[in-house]
C-alpha cells in the first residue's frame, strides 16, 4: 500500500485542481492497460498507483503556452 500525502502532492503539482485532473487522467490510462512507471504489484488500485507516480515525479502536467 502506498502512503502519499495529498498536501505534498498539491505542493508538487501546484493546485488541488491540477492534482485531481492529473491523477484522474493517469488512473484512466492505467485502467485502460497502460504500464505503470513504479513497478506496482498487479491488482494495485489505479488511483493509488497514479498518486505514487506523481509523488515520485514520474509524471507531471505540461501546461499549454498562453497566446
Amino acid at each position: 500500500m502506498y502512503n502519499v500525502s495529498v498536501a505534498d502532492l498539491v505542493k508538487k503539482v501546484g493546485s488541488t485542481y491540477k492534482l485531481v485532473i492529473l491523477t484522474s487522467l493517469r488512473a484512466i490510462e492505467l485502467g485502460d492497460g497502460a504500464a505503470n512507471l513504479i513497478g506496482a504489484k498487479p491488482g494495485a488500485k489505479v488511483i493509488n498507483v497514479a498518486m505514487e507516480e506523481i509523488a515520485q515525479g514520474k509524471i507531471s502536467m505540461k501546461e499549454k503556452e498562453k497566446k
